[in-house]
């Protein structure tokens, strides 16, 4: 999640302001980039206990471990860093320590998966003497959530007073969730409107392939994705598959009267965070707002407030694609290059929409329901998910061959995806592949999984 915004910004004078700011996203071609996003778990040894904020090998001292041996810039929040940034990525924390990196915006998958091999290389040179690790993973294994510390940032305070009102699962979903998502480009409202109609419709596809979350407190808990469930029992004003978006009139203006519709958490103002539950940004914008009665709401707000929203696929400036399960270094790699095979070559976008376009609203919901338990073997039409997902892979590698980016080697950015055409061959996926070790060589015991998946 975001750190603290750095400047207030101007007064906003109506919607046309908040249109034309997303609208201003829009980017010719040769400029889109990938920003890859991703979170882990830091653990403590010989307790395998989640890392705290607090004392000699805990969240704080990593942030300062990173800073003193790397070029990284502290952000504070009461004195204490809660983020770091460096030439254009970012570190942040989520409410129970997940350890995040926002990676710059970068030209291709092979720029993408050398920032992911530099981060990790720098956060395990940090966190070794420390006697921590690190471990990729959709949903904590082993630890129930009283078990987990929450991070010195004013937003989760107020954040956590929404969730335990909304919901059975928002909290679970702050404390124990890890994701890797990307945020990709669009050249203009109708190249915006397809990308997010595509990544809506395909996200289970990238929820049942990259399905890392099998584990509650110990034992398998019946789900392949149990971080995709806790987002169906979180928040309903702010999560879900935006039908909308599929329906007629959907565009920039479309997307604002939504944001706009969602009650607010809360304003940042001199260093602190301002409860504004269950407020409305319409009412801000006419310095109506009971939080801070007479102020206007500037773009700052406006920035924070989109932040606040949970879909599937958000709209910023970009594109955000939020369906996938934290995971091992390949899935950090995978993933990106699964929508960017999609997404950026405009013949592999137009094959994925005529997949997509005939499907129904129940046939979305349908999906949502069933994949975080069954992956691609959830029933769809006359077959299963499995099927659309040989479709979705040929796509993409298409795509993918189309863009023509190559490495040092000469490599193209079509072999990052070989894990995946894998799965959809019929190997595990990764929660299969977990489940199958515990219930094998693991023996049962949880706790081999930290020494076996560390990255």
């Amino acid at each position: 999640m975001s750190a603290p915004p750095q400047g207030k910004g101007k007064p906003i004078a109506g919607k046309a302001d908040l249109v034309a700011y997303i609208e201003q996203g829009s980017k010719p071609k040769a400029d889109w980039r990938i920003g890859t996003e991703h979170e882990k778990l830091i653990y403590l040894c010989p307790s395998l206990r989640r890392a705290p904020y607090e004392g000699p090998n805990g969240i704080g001292a990593i942030l300062k471990g990173l800073v003193e041996n790397f070029d990284w810039t502290p952000i504070e929040e009461d004195g204490k860093p809660i983020a770091l940034t460096s030439g254009g990525c970012n570190i942040t924390l989520e409410p129970g320590g997940q350890f995040e990196l926002s990676g710059a915006p970068l030209r291709n998958l092979h720029e993408t998966c050398g920032e992911v091999h530099t981060h990790l290389a720098q956060v395990k040179k940090v966190i070794g003497p420390m006697d921590a690790g690190m471990i990729g993973i959709g949903f904590e294994p082993k630890w129930p959530r009283d078990a987990i510390s929450w991070m010195p940032k004013g937003r989760y305070t107020i954040m956590r007073k929404q969730m335990e009102a909304k919901g059975k699962l928002g909290l679970d979903m702050m404390l124990r969730t890890c994701t890797v998502q990307v945020n990709l480009d669009y050249s203009s409202e109708a190249d915006m409107v397809k990308k997010f109609r595509v990544g809506l419709a395909l996200q289970p596809v990238a929820t049942a392939l990259f399905a890392n979350s099998p584990f509650t407190e110990g034992k398998p808990n019946g789900f392949l994705s149990y971080r995709s469930h806790i987002w169906t029992d979180t928040d309903p004003d702010r999560c879900g598959i935006l039908p909308f978006v599929f329906e007629d009139g959907m565009g920039f203006e479309r997307y604002v009267d939504h944001v706009l519709d969602v009650p607010m958490y809360f304003v940042y103002r001199d260093g602190k965070y301002i409860d504004a539950r269950n407020q409305s940004f319409r009412d801000f914008m006419a310095g109506k707002l009971p939080a801070l009665p007479g102020e206007i709401a500037t773009m700052s707000d406006w920035v924070d407030h989109m932040s606040t929203l949970f879909p599937e696929v958000r709209l910023k400036r970009f594109l955000e694609m939020r369906g996938a399960d934290g995971g091992p270094w390949e899935s950090i790699c995978g993933l990106p290059a699964l929508w960017v095979g999609l997404l950026y070559d405009e013949t592999a976008l137009d094959a994925a929409w005529d997949l997509v376009k005939d499907w129904t609203h129940e046939e979305h919901e349908g999906l949502r329901a069933n994949v975080p338990r069954l992956g691609l073997e959830s029933p769809f039409r006359d077959s299963t998910l499995r099927t659309i997902a040989h479709q979705v892979m040929a796509i993409a590698k298409e795509g993918l061959k189309a863009r023509k980016c190559l490495d040092g080697g000469g490599l193209d950015e079509t072999h990052f995806l070989d894990d995946l055409h894998e799965i959809v061959a019929g190997g595990p996926c990764p929660a299969e592949g977990l489940l199958e070790a515990y219930r094998g060589p693991w023996g049962g015991n949880i706790d081999e999984l930290f020494s076996d998946i560390a990255y």
